[in-house]
């Protein structure tokens, strides 16, 4: 049983009712239900069985593409009140990207923010051709990230300068800092032509958490405004398409929680935002039930 979702109000959560599991913690990413205000998101998160929420600060720059969370003190307020009362915490804060003109000193007041929200992992992208600049300014935001006790975790993506897990790997061994490690999206994964064994010989301590989703198999290449379409408004769950998931997982560490990155804009014009997201851990949990067994 589920309990209503009412839009705009945090619904009491209660955890008798609740199914978590005992298995992988789960996360509810922004890009799944980015219609929704953040206390909106926790109340999903909390009734479809998920234990952390991704919160969005930024879109982009500081100063360009500042999310609300970001300016309004007020809804960090009301947030920090659902996620306490829902028993939910962050998993991570969005996102930190480093561009050829980035000022690092400009991302100190979004992770004071993600420190203040309680999250645990700033996710973070690159598209700087010069790679000694993008070390540089990894390396300065991992130092201003340990003093809050947070992670810089760089997400490859296949239309950014760091494309694929082989050229992450390459930046996290060029940085040498505790606090960068590498966020792994499945549909990125896939669509970089990464593959399973390009991580069997990295430092399992790189890797804080996987984003799940599945995606079709294409017929031809994609180009980059393709690309860009399928991640932020239509992925597939678990088990409905051709990402080899099962490896994926298997291939990290077995602790590594999972956030649930499925946006699917289509399905949402028919379908409200607790049963998509519902359907989503379930699917997440069947898929976790299956490698169990092999």
């Amino acid at each position: 049983m589920l309990l209503p979702i009412k839009k705009g109000a945090l619904v009491a959560v209660d955890s008798k009712v609740l199914e978590r599991g005992r298995d992988r913690p789960l996360s509810l990413s922004y890009y799944t239900v980015p219609n929704l205000t953040p206390p909106e998101v926790v109340n999903v998160a909390a009734l479809s069985g998920c234990q952390h929420v991704g919160l969005r600060l930024l879109g982009g720059q500081p100063g360009d593409n500042d999310m609300p969370l970001l300016t309004d003190a007020g809804l960090r307020r009301q947030t920090r009140v659902s996620m306490i009362d829902a028993d939910i915490t962050a998993l991570d804060a969005n996102t930190a990207r480093i561009v050829p003109e980035t000022d690092t000193n400009a991302f100190l007041p979004f992770l004071d923010v993600a420190a203040e929200l309680g999250a645990r992992h700033v996710l973070t992208t690159a598209d700087d051709p010069e790679g000694g600049r993008l070390v540089d300014n990894l390396l300065a935001l991992g130092d201003a990230a340990i003093e809050r006790d947070l992670t810089i975790d760089l997400e490859f993506v296949p239309w950014l300068s760091i494309c694929n897990v082989l050229s992450a790997a390459d930046f996290i061994r060029r940085c040498k800092h505790s606090a960068i490690g590498i966020a792994v999206d499945a549909l990125h994964f896939c669509r970089s032509g990464s593959e399973v064994r390009d991580l069997h010989d990295l430092p399992s301590s790189w890797f804080r958490y996987l984003q799940i989703c599945d995606a079709p198999q294409l017929l031809s290449a994609p180009g980059r405004d393709e690309l860009i379409h399928e991640a932020t408004k239509e992925r597939l769950l678990p088990g409905e398409g051709v990402i080899d998931l099962a490896g994926l997982i298997r291939a990290l560490p077995s602790s590594l929680p999972l956030a649930i990155e499925i946006p699917q804009s289509t399905l949402t014009a028919t379908l409200d935002d607790l049963e998509r997201v519902t359907r989503a851990v379930k699917a997440t949990r069947g898929l976790l039930n299956e490698i169990e067994k092999i």
